[in-house]
């Protein structure tokens, strides 16, 4: 194909398809499926979530056309670290940003990285942001704490990583379970901050409405009785799917007995007692 007969939006794919081929197996790549709608999250959560992708959005105009490119001692990146426990939204946040800017989203397991490439991590870091600058995708750094912990083995590729994040000329995002382990020199170097709390009742509710679509023929779901289940969307999420195929496996409509199984098997899988009384019918005032 000819390249220079291609208008924008094809030469942009050809970009965004060969920084993919590139990142090799340093990165995940996910489709963003989702929008703002399906973030169920505190309001002041999501209106600094939706400040950083504005930011992504207008650099060209607060760093050229205003000025403000001239005062950054530091580069131009946008640096945000997410924090909160397992569960709560932290990819889903970054899914629904880059979907919101046209972007490409990578996901790079940085325990995965520093302990499968010994020696090698600065090279793949680099590689990683060489690829990535081809096509302005939005990155995604988990498990941050393997190179910002307090204790952590590999402070120059902590450095290298801090300083090539204030360099790149687009978004990128370190996750984290474990906000109490990181450095404080290091959190003051980032953009933002975003927490990301469990879900209380009344948005627990609403994640649990959103999980079963309206095609799935289902019965007598008590959204009142599930949201008394304290547990992360991520969580209400796979107790919904796993209910499904029980019933699908039964012939039967989606109801409250294969929520219960589910949410067994969830809890045990997290280590956690479920309240089992509630779903064998009795209710607490």
């Amino acid at each position: 194909q000819d390249a220079g007969a291609a208008g924008p939006d094809a030469i942009w794919r050809i970009a965004r398809r060969q920084s993919g081929a590139d990142l090799g197996d340093l990165a995940q790549r996910i489709e963003p499926r989702n929008g703002w709608d399906d973030l169920v999250l505190p309001d002041a959560v999501a209106a600094r979530l939706k400040s950083v992708a504005a930011q992504v959005a207008q650099r060209g105009r607060v760093y050229e056309e205003w000025g403000f490119a001239r005062r950054m001692s530091r580069g131009q990146g946008i640096s945000v670290l997410f924090a909160g426990p397992s569960g709560v939204g932290k990819t889903l946040a970054a899914e629904v940003i880059a979907g919101s800017l046209n972007l490409d989203l990578y996901r790079i397991d940085l325990a995965g990285v520093v302990s499968k490439y010994i020696g090698e991590t600065e090279k793949n870091l680099r590689r990683i942001f060489d690829a990535a600058e081809r096509s302005g995708a939005i990155l995604l750094f988990d498990e941050a704490d393997a190179l910002f912990g307090k204790r952590s083995d590999v402070k120059d590729s902590h450095s290298y990583l801090l300083q090539r994040m204030e360099e790149y000329r687009g978004l990128a995002i370190l996750a984290t379970n474990m906000k109490t382990h990181l450095d404080q020199a290091f959190l003051r170097r980032l953009r933002f901050v975003v927490n990301f709390p469990m879900p209380d009742s009344v948005l627990r509710r609403r994640i649990w409405a959103m999980s079963f679509p309206p095609d799935a023929p289902a019965e007598d779901i008590d959204l009142d009785l599930l949201a008394r289940l304290e547990v992360a969307g991520g969580n209400i999420r796979n107790i919904a799917l796993n209910a499904a195929f029980l019933a699908a496996e039964h012939g039967r409509p989606l109801g409250m007995r294969d929520i219960a199984e589910a949410a067994r098997a969830e809890f045990e899988k997290i280590d956690r007692q479920m309240p089992l009384a509630d779903f064998a019918g009795e209710r607490r005032p």
